[in-house]
Formats: structure tokens, C-alpha cells, sequence
């Protein structure tokens, strides 16, 4: 059972906007890795439409199926594609310049899940870097409740299944915001997309779109990613990257301490950030293994959901 009954509070900043400043004074070549990522818009709209073609193929298949093929192959595009959108919340896709076009790109990129997402992420993705481990500001941070009642090795499995209806309820108990026109945009168009795929192919190919993002954001190998990320594996360091072969298939997004601490810079680019400063990097602790990190956290004692950094953030003026 976790001994530990609280997160981990530090009085610090968050150590990310410090290394950067050191980084860039030292390497301002890196500079020149900003900006958009051109490959980005064709990768996401292959497999959008070869999830497409996928609603096509199963629509025939018996349940035993639908639910094999949603986990093994139509779940791992859709998680992929989820990791697009954190990218595309960065306005990788367009630049800054073109906000809405990147906008409106991550709703294409989102239909493929089956539920309204992208527009929320953005909405939240954004305090998550800004207030790190704040207390109330960053919703990545389970709640008290979690930490205290999944603290067993079965609860802490069941926790992992869980992950995806963490990650939608736990903002509106955390920070609940208004609904922006974005996100009613976002849900209109996604469940437009829906029904036409009901009404053309029937009701496996909808199921087969949205099993496999609940299977596939919960107890899967691709979603080591979301304990490697931030969980306190070691006491004093609240980001891991992961350099392994799963980076294939997640736009990166293992180059977590990179990505914190040039979140601008597309997850394509990020390898090239980790070689050119690697004296920053090198040494500090990473995970060799998404498997062995959800291994570990399910069966050590000491890590559990409150094994986390929290932190007092002052809320930042909006300019």
C-alpha cells in the first residue's frame, strides 16, 4: 500500500522557463527549430482517412472484432492522433500567424475519436505549461481523492483503465471554465461526423472510432506516456523524457523535458533540441520503457497518484 498521503509540495518555480533561458543564451541556433512543423498537416489527414477506411472495413466484422481491432490498431491511431492535437495546440501546424487555421485543423484532426476533445485540450493544455503543478490551475494534477483511494496495486490498475474519464471530469472539478464557441463548434462538427458514419455504415464503425480511444487512453502501452510525463519517479524531478520506439508513433511527445522547455518547437524537431544542447539532457533521468513505467507504478509502493510536484502559482495577467 502508498505510504504517502499528500503530494509533493515545492516553493520553487517551475524548473522548465530557467533551463530555457540557459539553453537559448547559450545555443541561440536552437531558435531557428521554432516554428511550423510542414509535414504535420499530411501525416494527421493519412490517418484521419485511413481510420476512414477503416469504419469501411469493420462495418461487417462481429463485436469479438470490432473491440480487437479498436484496441491493436484503430485505438493506437486515435491516442497518435490525440498527441497531434497537443501539438497542433502549440500551432505547429500553421505558425502562430494562422491560430485559426491550426484551430480548425485539430477539429479534423479529432474526428477520427469519436468524442469533442480538441477544442477542451487547448482550452487546458495551456495552463498545464504556463502553471506547472499548480495547485487548482493545472488539471493534470489528480485530485486529493484520487491519490488517497487509489493507492493499491488493483485500485491503481483500475485508475489506469479509468485515465481517459479522469482526464475529462476532473477539469470541471478542478477549474471548470465556460464553454467556448470553439468547443460548441468542435462537438457539432464531431457529432455530425458521427451520425453520417451511423447512417452510411452503421452502428460498429462509431463503436469501433470510440472504443478505441477509451481502450487506448487507458491500459495501453502508448499510455505509459501520461505517467512517464510528470510522475515523481525520483524526488526532486517532475519531468521525464522517454527516448524509446514508441516516439514513432506519438509525434515525440517521449522528449517531454525538451518539449516543457520549448514547448514552440514541433515534436519532430525536438531530437535535434535534446543533441544540440546535450549536456542539459544527458544526465538527467529518463524512462527506457512506457511498459515498465506503467509496470512499476501499479506495483511499487511508493508511487501512486499522489506522486506528483504541486506547487502555489500567482495567476499570470492575460495580455
Amino acid at each position: 500500500r502508498v505510504t504517502r498521503d499528500d503530494f509533493q509540495w515545492v516553493y520553487t518555480e517551475q524548473p522548465h522557463t530557467q533551463r530555457r533561458k540557459e539553453i537559448l543564451a547559450k545555443y541561440p541556433e536552437i531558435k531557428a527549430l521554432m516554428g511550423p512543423d510542414p509535414h504535420l498537416k499530411w501525416i494527421v489527414s493519412g490517418m484521419v482517412f485511413t481510420q476512414l477506411l477503416a469504419c469501411y472495413l469493420v462495418k461487417d466484422l462481429s463485436w469479438k472484432w470490432i473491440f480487437f481491432w479498436a484496441y491493436a490498431f484503430g485505438g493506437c491511431i486515435n491516442h497518435s492522433l490525440t498527441l497531434a492535437i497537443h501539438d497542433i495546440s502549440h500551432n505547429v501546424a500553421f505558425g502562430n500567424k494562422q491560430a485559426k487555421w491550426n484551430r480548425w485543423f485539430a477539429v479534423f484532426a479529432n474526428l477520427p475519436i469519436g468524442i469533442p476533445y480538441s477544442a477542451s485540450f487547448k482550452k487546458y493544455h495551456i495552463d498545464h505549461h504556463r502553471y506547472l503543478g499548480g495547485d487548482g490551475l493545472d488539471v493534470d494534477i489528480p485530485t486529493d481523492f484520487e491519490g488517497w483511494f487509489f493507492c493499491t496495486p488493483l485500485r491503481k490498475l483500475l485508475w489506469l483503465i479509468l485515465q481517459p474519464l479522469f482526464y475529462s471530469l476532473r477539469p470541471l472539478y478542478v477549474n471548470p471554465k465556460a464553454i467556448t464557441q470553439m468547443e460548441i463548434l468542435n462537438a457539432l462538427v464531431q457529432f455530425s461526423i458521427d451520425l453520417i458514419i451511423y447512417y452510411l455504415w452503421g452502428l460498429k464503425p462509431v463503436i469501433y472510432l470510440i472504443a478505441g480511444t477509451i481502450l487506448c487512453l487507458g491500459f495501453h502501452p502508448i499510455s505509459g506516456h501520461f505517467i512517464a510525463e510528470h510522475y515523481m519517479f525520483l524526488k526532486g524531478y517532475e519531468t521525464y523524457s522517454y527516448y524509446g520506439p514508441l516516439n514513432w508513433l506519438t509525434f515525440n511527445v517521449g522528449y517531454h523535458m525538451e518539449h516543457h522547455d520549448f514547448p514552440s518547437i514541433p515534436g519532430c524537431r525536438l531530437p535535434m533540441v535534446k543533441k544540440i544542447a546535450a549536456e542539459y539532457y544527458d544526465n538527467l533521468p529518463h524512462h527506457q520503457s512506457w511498459i515498465r513505467v506503467l509496470w512499476d507504478f501499479v506495483f511499487d509502493d511508493t508511487l501512486g497518484p499522489y506522486s506528483r510536484v504541486k506547487r502555489l502559482c500567482k495567476l499570470a495577467k492575460e495580455s
